[in-house]
């Protein structure tokens, strides 16, 4: 019985830390900071940070990509040779590092701020901080993304397509289709904006 306690213990760490390995992900992630960055913090705004992004977040979205599921046409066949140890490792490899945050720009700051804490109630828009946290940091356990310092053209370029139904399969209970469908242009501008600088 003691021993059932232990290995129930030390099975569900490890569940917690996550099946990557950091220091194994670094030697593995070459190709992939030409467009990320190479400790995950995207330079090029259509590209997303993947730096601090939740582990099991990020490699739900690489197994989509590998498996055809989500289609990134600049990512087509670059997983093709990697396992599912190895996008484990990258995945816990940039879940290590820290991610940088930018500025808002000033003229967007108290619209983003208002959508992202509180919401559109008159739309029937939740706040992004129910699921993202009041800091952006996501949440892990439900594989929700971390969006502090995130691309803002990412995030538009996101939300459009979640918008329009181009982005769906990662999304099976369409929570991110049913908000993003109720959010214009400016909203999803100003949200963008928002948590790029958000921390």
């Amino acid at each position: 019985m003691k021993l059932t306690k232990i290995s129930l213990v030390i099975f569900s760490a490890l569940f917690l830390l996550g099946a990557g390995d950091p220091k194994s992900g670094e030697s593995k992630v070459a190709v992939c900071s030409a467009c990320h960055g190479a400790d995950g913090n995207s330079v090029v705004g259509l590209w997303p940070s993947l730096a601090g992004q939740n582990e099991k977040y990020l490699l739900k979205q690489l197994k989509l990509v590998k498996s055809g599921d989500r289609v990134i046409d600049s990512m087509i066949g670059l997983l093709d040779n990697l396992d599912d140890s190895d996008l484990e490792d990258i995945s816990a490899f940039y879940a290590s590092q820290k991610n940088k945050v930018g500025q808002v720009e000033e003229s967007k700051l108290e619209l983003g701020r208002k959508l992202y804490y509180a919401g559109n109630l008159e739309k029937g828009v939740p706040s992004c901080s129910a699921c993202h946290s009041p800091r952006g940091l996501g949440n892990g356990p439900a594989a929700y993304p971390l969006l502090s310092g995130q691309q803002p053209e990412y995030i538009a370029k996101a939300l459009k397509d979640y918008r329009s139904g181009a982005r769906i399969n990662e999304d099976p209970s369409k929570i991110m289709a049913a908000i993003a469908y109720k959010l214009d242009d400016v909203e999803i501008e100003a949200l963008a904006s928002f948590v790029h600088g958000l921390y």
